[in-house]
């Protein structure tokens, strides 16, 4: 792919890239791949889908309590819960707002821990990373934002949430789709969204703008973006997903410079179809 190249406009020092279909086929890969990159908040959808592991292994209910009163495992993983974005701080009843929250992945990594006996760091690799073979990614500190990881790693990944083996696909299923419809909130980096569509862990496109995928993305497109640079998205309609990690920070070089890229990549698949 030659899309995929774009990478080098960006002004960063670092940049790698990788472009994946559901039966794990790289179409289009540039830069260093194999470097370690601190994921920042792309470290949430690895971190949800170990909780969406617990719970096919019977280990925890996704409507069973945890974090602040009325909250449970579903709020947490959908930023419903009504804990701040990054103190232990309740700004709502559960199921009422939006507001994006680390501390509500830290107070899952926390509950995923207690209940299972194994720290949240150890579960993650023995429940996601050790059986996808993502040998160079590592969750030391925070479920919601501590990982590094590499676009090799990243994109077994998401080959994975495409074409889900660890998961029925049910489950999967359930996880990109949207929690609590038509609730407002704002999206780090964007503003103020009217809906604010987020899934188990996994963020929605749905009608969004201004956004970080594409003009071109399917509105059924859902991941995450990290605010040291990085993005991991999966569109369903093109049957591809795609990772890019950077050495600098997010911020409006990012919000020029991700969307053309998203709307090239794609055309390319779509070209080659």
């Amino acid at each position: 792919m030659r899309s995929v190249a774009m990478i080098e406009n960006w002004p960063v020092e670092t940049a790698a890239t990788a472009v994946v279909r559901a039966d794990g086929t790289v179409v289009g890969a540039h830069g260093p791949t194999g470097r370690q990159f601190p994921l920042a908040s792309v470290t949430k959808p690895l971190a949800a889908y170990a909780v969406l592991v617990a719970y096919e292994e019977g280990a925890v209910e996704l409507d069973e309590p945890a974090g602040p009163e009325g909250s449970t495992v579903r709020h947490l993983l959908a930023h419903t819960s009504g804990l701040a974005f990054d103190e232990h701080r309740v700004m709502a009843a559960p199921g009422t707002r939006r507001i994006y929250s680390n501390t509500g992945f830290e107070v899952l990594g926390d509950h995923i821990a207690k209940v299972t006996g194994i720290p949240f760091a150890e579960y993650l690799r023995q429940a996601v990373l050790e059986p996808l073979g993502m040998k160079d990614t590592l969750l030391d500190g925070s479920p919601a934002k501590d990982a590094v990881s590499t676009v090799d790693d990243l994109v077994r990944f998401a080959a994975e949430v495409q074409a889900p083996r660890l998961l029925d696909p049910r489950t999967v299923l359930e996880a990109m789709s949207v929690v609590h419809p038509g609730l407002t909130g704002i999206l780090p980096g964007y503003g103020h969204q009217r809906p604010n569509d987020w899934g188990l862990g996994f963020e929605i496109r749905d009608g969004k703008a201004p956004h970080w995928t594409g003009s071109s993305s399917s509105p059924r497109t859902f991941g995450h973006f990290g605010q040291s640079g990085t993005f991991l998205w999966i569109d369903p309609d093109a049957r591809a997903a795609c990772v890019a990690l950077t050495d600098r920070p997010f911020g409006p070089w990012a919000i020029e410079a991700w969307p053309p890229f998203t709307d090239a990549v794609l055309a390319e698949l779509r070209a080659a179809h």
